[in-house]
């Protein structure tokens, strides 16, 4: 039924849930399972407005880089120990939602499994949720949990 199921994660207790969920239907269908953590390019608007170590004054974006690669790997780690079978961790750089979206279409995903909220920003409040934008972007099914 389905070849690649992708779950999109953000270190929210609704991702974890999701990625619960993907792993069932993975034992299920044997499909690949992708996570992906997106992280966004910091503007210099939240640059200035955001708490930078200043014993470690490291490019915003590394930082950010390093954080997304620390909750891929810990949630490919989650996945392996719940009974996951190879599943494989991204990280990618943009706005969340358009980025999940693109990077199913370029993987060919079959569905996309995510949390219906996450760890949310300023503009999630003003503009809806991740979870909303990709049920209305995506060309594959989407199961929101």
């Amino acid at each position: 039924m389905f070849n690649r199921i992708l779950v999109p994660i953000d270190g929210s207790e609704g991702a974890r849930k999701a990625l619960k969920m993907a792993i069932d239907l993975q034992k299920t269908t044997k499909a690949e399972l992708m996570l992906l953590t997106v992280f966004r390019h910091h503007s210099l608007l939240e640059a200035s407005m955001s708490m930078v170590r200043p014993t470690e004054p490291e490019n915003l974006d590394n930082v950010l880089r390093e954080h997304a690669k620390g909750v891929a790997d810990d949630a490919k780690k989650f996945a392996v120990e719940n009974g996951a079978e190879s599943p494989r961790a991204f990280v990618k750089s943009g706005p969340p939602a358009r980025t999940i979206v693109k990077f199913s279409k370029e993987r060919e995903v079959d569905l996309i499994v995510l949390g219906s909220r996450g760890l949310g920003d300023l503009e999630g409040y003003l503009l809806g949720s991740v979870s909303h934008k990709v049920t209305s972007l995506a060309d594959c099914p989407v199961m929101v949990v």
